[in-house]
């Protein structure tokens, strides 16, 4: 066991190995905890849009309103995510994660104490900006502790949570909010934000310092990408000059209001279109997720696959996000379909949503230094959520027109062919920007 040096004297090309002998596979440890973070992170969104049946008759809202709502929301979360990945550079995964889940714990338990519509607004906005933290750290989180070859696949993993999240949530929120009121729902979710925090304060740790990773481990996460360090500043500006940020920022705006869009509209659109009420709309949700959870993982690992067998990072990232974009564009017959032909397109659809997702992640730590990657993730996030902001105003305003026509389903074909498309194009984008995803070296300190 050699002498760990100082941390401030270290050089990023330099891991130190306070590690013990033997074999481990700790990184998957950490992996399980991005998940349930992620996890929580989604049954904290989509609470909001489940009670909605409850809340329109309690606040008497307009589609456009809980439109409006939900772009404040996006709007808190855009801004959130400039700031989060750059805190997250600059002071560690540990202490961002443990700031960004602390505050929207706190932010969930607020939504317990509003009555108004002007009260739901504010306490969107609130856990937009704390909620922002969750994929800046945990993208980094896998670029730290998994080598490149690993990295889609445990980054399908930790992302399915989100559906794991939205499956868990429209099974339980109900019965918590038909039982006990729907403020205990947001009260529930807070709490649970606390006890992973408990958990990640005491079990993470960087790799090279964490007792529980073998030396042998260490070395396979490190063996393609030495560099350790967690915490150095960055001027994030400058990471515009990049082609390979803007790949990801315009592929991230043109398909994260997609997924936002299941996650706001999706119960709605079962008890407009398919007269499903708050207690029977639980069941076709929690199968799309249930979907959407198998294909995301198995889109992670169709990467993994690929490069096991010859494939480059780069010929594998962009098959695979082809793949994914074309899987979408059945979802546009969702107009026409009856109640389990929806529930299947959608849930193909929102599973070649989070696999495009996991790889479009990865080709950011592909390309930049660790150091670099939570801010990278931040501004394209960031892109992602401007996205969000618009498309549910204007879904809202398209809703409410067409359910003065009397035909809301026409209004939510709209709706899907829009969503069908935006991969397909992203994807041209994407690749126009970023032939190849290659690896940028020189960054300024």
């Amino acid at each position: 066991m050699q002498e760990n040096p100082p941390l401030e004297s270290r050089t990023v090309s330099e891991p130190v190995y306070f590690v013990r002998s033997g074999h481990s596979s700790f990184r998957w440890v950490i992996c399980a905890l991005l998940f349930f973070a992620t996890t929580v992170n989604y049954i904290d969104r989509q609470i909001l849009s489940l009670l909605k049946p409850i809340l329109d008759v309690e606040l008497g809202w307009t589609n456009q309103q809980f439109g409006l709502i939900n772009s404040a929301f996006q709007g808190a979360y855009a801004v959130g995510l400039l700031g989060a990945g750059w805190f997250i550079d600059r002071f560690g995964t540990k202490i961002g994660y443990a700031v960004s889940i602390s505050l929207w714990s706190l932010a969930a338990f607020s939504h317990a104490l509003v009555g108004s519509v002007s009260g739901f607004r504010w306490a969107r906005i609130f856990l937009g900006c704390s909620e922002a933290g969750n994929f800046p750290a945990a993208v980094k989180t896998i670029a730290l502790w998994f080598p490149r070859k690993e990295r889609a696949f445990a980054t399908s993993l930790f992302n399915s949570g989100a559906n794991v999240g939205a499956l868990i949530a429209p099974a339980v929120i109900p019965v918590i909010a038909a039982t006990w009121g729907w403020h205990s729902a947001f009260i529930a979710a807070g709490i649970a934000g606390f006890l992973w925090l408990g958990a990640w304060w005491l079990i993470y740790d960087l790799p090279e310092k964490h007792p529980r990773v073998s030396s042998a481990e260490l070395k396979h996460i490190t063996r393609d990408c030495p560099e350790t360090n967690d915490s150095a500043q960055l001027p994030w500006i400058s990471l515009l000059r990049y082609r390979q940020t803007w790949a990801f920022i315009v592929a991230k705006f043109l398909t994260d209001p997609v997924w936002w869009f299941f996650l706001i509209w999706l119960p709605d659109y079962f008890h407009k279109t398919k007269d499903l009420d708050i207690k029977k709309i639980g069941l076709p949700v929690v199968a799309i997720y249930a979907i959407v959870s198998v294909l995301a993982i198995a889109g992670g690992w169709l990467g993994n696959f690929l490069v096991s067998h010859g494939w480059s990072n780069n010929a594998t990232r962009k098959m695979c996000m082809l793949l994914f974009a074309l899987c979408v564009l059945p979802i546009m017959f969702v107009k026409n379909a009856d109640l389990w032909s929806a529930v299947v397109l959608i849930g193909i659809a929102g599973g070649a949503h989070q696999a495009w997702s996991a790889n479009l992640f990865t080709t950011v730590s592909d390309a930049f230094p660790k150091r670099a990657v939570a801010s990278v993730v931040g501004i394209g996030s960031m892109a992602g959520s401007f996205g969000g902001i618009l498309f549910p105003i204007y879904s809202g305003h398209l809703l409410d027109h067409f359910i003065a026509l009397g035909d809301i389903n026409t209004g939510y074909g709209i709706l899907f062919t829009i969503c069908a498309f935006a991969y397909v194009l992203a994807y041209t984008l994407n690749h126009l920007l970023s032939p190849r995803f290659e690896s940028i070296l020189n960054i300024e300190q």
